[in-house]
């Protein structure tokens, strides 16, 4: 018997097992009124109401949703109901500028756009043929509670469930089609690795606009698992939040972590959540010392994995094993710094060159309307996730190097050509090239190494404010250094392993 492993699945089981059961705490403060604190079958009710209500706008199966949210209960929602009716949800980073919004919402072809009262305005000029803002509009004229929405005609685990624009070394973002399949194979993975379990008390601290939040959502709901939402990230917040609420597990880069080492220091009385903690760190590998910090002070248990948004995103996953329980703090601390060994139903091989190549269920379809890209990335039957990495002994991954001009800032993907372009189009700039250099609390920042037009003055200031003016503020650079010229080869290329050398000289590896 074979029967399609759709994400319905998760929330019919919690509709089923654990209706009565705690489900969602929504953000307290937010500009749209909250979701009163929901079970799992008021979760179940009220994605019904989702499905009927796009059935009453008239979108048909295959059809593309885009959502421009913080972290909230609704966005949760549509997770599960955008989906679950055959349609296509597509997660926007609430962190773009309006352009870039404006060019995923086209790109993906969406046919409603839902948009969150607190960027209603700053995104008034994007639209689509149908918007709404979500809060007390979308509760009254979009979700239908009186109406049982149609079913999914014909269920199929390969198609698309949500598309999840990813920046690469390309100035524009690409849509990663992620299907039904990879979603649930990711996801049950997922909770496997990490032991969740109904007891669990999850704190949203990763966006949910991050590859559907790394695909917690599903098991989560699978398990009757109680989520609780965390708006904007705030150390101090986070540790109010694990007291008020016994949470016991998050997700997260590396500067959400420092952000709670940091509040730690402040805190009154004992850290909470001491010995019941988990936290999954990703987005880039993290210093030693914070990961035996967050052991030490805080007595939360790290775990790392290693993904990409083409990947669902999970390929490896870091655990200390029972054999190195007995290991010193600091050498338990170095080998949690390693990617880790491939996960359940992941293969990885290391190329000739040294990049990294991974084969698994949880790989992405293609890219949305991008053929070449597709195949690139999917050339030989390996998905080449453009990183450069190697095996140890004990089968465990580390990444070295990036081999995409992709710098990875507070977990966000910044593409350096993207940035370049940017600040090329100054007209004080004659050459420009950008690099990722080492940051203690986002693992790595932006510089730009600029060439100004001969005789020409300007300021890194000028620079800077002139990126913050075009780009999304966390793409924009730190720090500006100006040369007299940047070096190529003899075929005109920059070579910017080169350039990051200098800034990442004594280290072992190229990321941070």
């Amino acid at each position: 018997m074979r029967v399609p492993l759709t994400v319905t699945d998760f929330l019919d089981r919690a509709e089923t097992v654990f209706a009565d059961s705690p489900a969602i705490v929504d953000e307290p403060n937010q500009p749209a009124p909250p979701v009163p604190t929901t079970t799992y079958g008021e979760v179940a009710r009220r994605a019904r109401a989702w499905q009927a209500g796009l059935d009453a706008l008239g979108l048909a199966e295959g059809e593309r949703v885009a959502v421009v949210s913080h972290n909230a209960a609704r966005l949760l929602e549509l997770l599960y109901a955008v989906p679950a009716g055959g349609r296509v949800c597509v997660p926007v980073n609430f962190r773009l500028r309006p352009d870039e919004v404006d060019y995923i919402v086209r790109h993906s072809g969406a046919s409603v756009l839902l948009v969150d009262p607190e960027l209603d305005e700053s995104l008034r000029e994007v639209e689509a043929p149908k918007r709404f803002v979500l809060g007390e509009q979308t509760e009254t004229e979009v979700m239908r509670f009186d109406t049982e929405p149609r079913p999914w005609s014909a269920p199929d685990e390969d198609a698309t469930a949500t598309i999840n624009y990813t920046s690469g070394t390309t100035a524009r973002p690409k849509g990663v089609q992620l299907t039904h399949r990879s979603i649930w194979i990711n996801s049950v993975t997922f909770g496997l690795h990490t032991r969740t379990w109904e007891r669990d008390v999850y704190l949203h601290t990763l966006p949910m606009f991050h590859c559907n939040g790394w695909g917690m959502p599903y098991v989560l709901a699978g398990l009757g698992v109680k989520q609780v939402v965390l708006r904007k990230v705030d150390g101090a917040e986070i540790l109010r939040r694990v007291e008020g609420h016994g949470v016991t597990l998050m997700f997260g880069a590396p500067a959400v972590w420092n952000m709670v080492l940091d509040a730690a220091e402040k805190w009154e009385g004992e850290i909470p959540g001491r010995d019941r903690v988990r936290i999954v760190c990703a987005g880039a590998p993290p210093p030693t010392r914070t990961i035996a910090r967050m052991e030490a002070e805080l007595g939360w248990e790290f775990q790392q994995i290693y993904g990409l948004t083409e990947t669902s995103p999970l390929l490896t996953f870091n655990r200390t094993r029972p054999a190195d329980l007995g290991l010193p703090a600091e050498e338990r601390a170095r080998k949690l710094s390693r990617a880790g060994a491939p996960s359940l139903g992941t293969r990885l091989r290391i190329s000739e060159s040294g990049e990294v190549l991974a084969r698994s269920n949880t790989v992405l379809e293609g890219y949305w309307c991008h053929e070449e890209a597709s195949r690139e990335a999917l050339a030989d039957g390996w998905f080449h996730t453009g990183d450069g990495g190697h095996l140890d002994a004990e089968g465990h991954l580390t990444i070295s190097d990036r081999k995409k001009d992709v710098i990875i800032s507070g977990g966000e993907n910044v593409s350096s050509i993207e940035v370049e372009d940017c600040i090329f189009s100054h007209p004080a700039v004659a050459e420009v090239a950008v690099i990722g250099v080492p940051h203690d609390r986002w693992g790595e920042t932006v510089k730009a190494l600029v060439v100004p037009v001969n005789g020409v003055e300007v300021s890194e200031q000028e620079i800077i404010a002139h990126c913050k003016a075009r780009l999304a503020g966390y793409k924009a650079p730190t720090s500006v250094e100006f040369r007299d010229s940047i070096p190529r080869t003899a075929t005109g290329k920059v070579q910017k392993f080169k350039l990051r050398e200098p800034y990442w000289r004594g280290r072992s590896r190229q990321v941070n």
